[in-house]
């Protein structure tokens, strides 16, 4: 076992990657400060919680693919272990991910899918749409074909955090309610004042690159809109597992509660900072979800929200050294929640003066050029 440090570490960014780095290192045994004007809000909150690397690779990402399924098979031990800190459930849901098609375009880009992943020797299973609506009777008779993807896994993205605020509260992380200006070496500059420490860990989301030189321009903001509906006692279930897939070319996913809510999202727009839902989001969202599940009608709309992924040009997150004393972990794009325990992994790693696995090489700062 590593021996414990007491360096003082100042995590900026309290969403679901800076929560996880400030009580995993508090409980390792750190001074922790994190600093954030709302801790557990901005894209984490507003997240579907999907943890699906199988159903999101992508050729040309075989790297994220790997960490990605790397972190997923932590998740179960990170949902356990942030159960216990918290007193809380952790929000993980096992039922796995079924990929849905509609049209014939549809059905080939996930024929694509299936066959890219047999050539990385990972099989998922080739579903006719009887089949899907024999596993989810809520889908409707536009579902033409797809995939079964089991070993995917959710998690309710505001239990988790709701977890993760309370296990790092138990750990001792002292919360500062303001918002970064600036990190550098030894500092992280406020409003009025600087906060000092040994190391800081920029892990804003996609204000990440307003913090630090080697940032700049390379983590810019992708708009998600993303609708909570309810079901109401007239309406048929929501699926019991992740649904998801292409409707006409247009990406769809719904992702059930355990209170009878679901998750639908998701548009993907660059339009920079902007976070209002637009009308043209909310019709395509619906649209998309009443094709595939036609029931969706009878459910009740219960909140429009956006979020803003924080995207790099490879898709891949930057973890690693910035310079001495300035940690990385952002950039994690549609992954934040499923790379967060491979990312704190590193983080820890990194803390203690260690080389983080292999695999983390793919994410070094350094691959984006600029400062370091």
């Amino acid at each position: 076992m590593s021996e414990k440090r007491t360096d003082h570490v100042v995590v900026v960014g309290g969403g679901v990657v800076g929560l996880s780095v400030a009580w995993r290192a508090a409980a390792a045994g750190n001074r922790v400060s994190l600093v954030d004007p709302a801790p557990a809000s901005g894209a984490s909150y507003v997240a579907g919680g999907m943890l699906a690397p199988l159903a999101e690779a992508w050729p040309g990402e075989e790297e994220l693919l790997e960490l990605g399924s790397t972190s997923l098979n932590r998740w179960p031990d990170f949902a356990d272990e942030l159960s216990r800190a918290a007193g809380l459930p952790s929000g993980l849901r096992t039922e796995g991910t079924l990929m849905f098609g509609v049209d014939g375009a549809d059905r080939e880009e996930l024929d694509n899918v299936a066959g890219y992943l047999a050539g990385l020797g990972r099989s998922v299973t080739r579903l006719t749409g009887r089949e899907l609506r024999r596993r989810e009777p809520s889908l409707g008779p536009a579902v033409r074909g797809g995939l079964e993807v089991p070993g995917d896994l959710a998690v309710d993205n505001r239990l988790a955090l709701t977890a993760l605020r309370a296990a790092a509260e138990a750990a001792g992380v002292e919360f500062i309610a303001e918002r970064a200006e600036a990190v550098r070496q030894g500092a992280v500059e406020l409003a009025e004042s600087t906060v000092e420490c040994d190391v800081a860990v920029i892990s804003a989301g996609a204000h990440s690159g307003s913090l630090h030189p080697a940032l700049a321009d390379r983590i810019r903001p992708v708009k998600g809109e993303i609708l909570r509906l309810r079901r109401r006692a007239t309406a048929l279930p929501p699926p019991t597992r992740t649904v998801r897939g292409p409707v006409r070319g247009r990406p769809c996913y719904l992702v059930p509660r355990d209170d009878g809510g679901v998750v639908l999202g998701a548009t993907q727009h660059e339009v920079g900072f902007d976070t209002e839902v637009t009308v043209g989001g909310v019709r395509d969202l619906l649209a998309n979800a009443e094709t595939v599940m036609p029931g969706i009608a009878e459910y009740a709309l219960v909140e429009a929200t956006a979020g803003l992924r924080p995207s790099t040009t490879d898709n891949l997150p930057v973890i690693g050294w910035l310079e001495p004393g300035v940690l990385a972990a952002t950039g994690h794009h549609r992954g934040g929640f499923l790379l967060t325990p491979v990312t704190v992994d590193a983080v820890l790693a990194l803390l203690r003066g260690e080389e983080p696995e292999p695999l983390i090489k793919a994410t070094d700062p350094s691959r984006l050029g600029g400062q370091q």
